[in-house]
């Protein structure tokens, strides 16, 4: 029963700290998206893989540890900006100069990478009152 309190504290104390990080960080994203272009795009990575929501906190830690690896021997023109885990999939933001290093680094990874999209834009509930800039 101890262990059932401790792992569910622990669960709520990361999910709100998420709470509390995204809508910070969608404000970023959402000015980094609107800066002039670079070279680096942004994409939504989707991943399949069967019971990733039972997963443990180590192994999500050894799976994040792997993709930082293989990040950090792709160099700067891919990088991996955050992950949302659900029960047979992870949805996954990363950086990058063009989708092939993304391919390059889910197989050196050894994790799927099912769909890889491009982000052209991203809306909030802030965006349903904003003033639309004139052309």
């Amino acid at each position: 029963m101890k262990d059932t309190i401790s792992y569910s504290t622990l669960m709520f104390a990361v999910l709100l700290l998420c709470g509390f990080t995204v809508n910070a960080q969608t404000n970023s994203f959402t000015q980094q998206l609107k800066k002039k272009p670079s070279i680096m795009k942004t994409y939504v990575i989707e991943r399949e893989i069967p019971g990733l929501g039972q997963w443990s906190p180590e192994q999500l830690k050894s799976a994040s540890q792997t993709s930082c690896n293989v990040l950090q021997e792709l160099g700067p023109k891919i990088e991996w900006i955050h992950s949302y885990v659900t029960g047979n999939k992870m949805y996954c933001i990363y950086r990058a100069e063009n989708p092939e290093l993304i391919k390059e680094h889910a197989k050196k990874g050894g994790f799927p990478a099912n769909s890889i999209s491009e982000v052209t834009d991203v809306i909030s509930p802030a965006t349903a009152t904003a003033a639309i800039p004139a052309n």
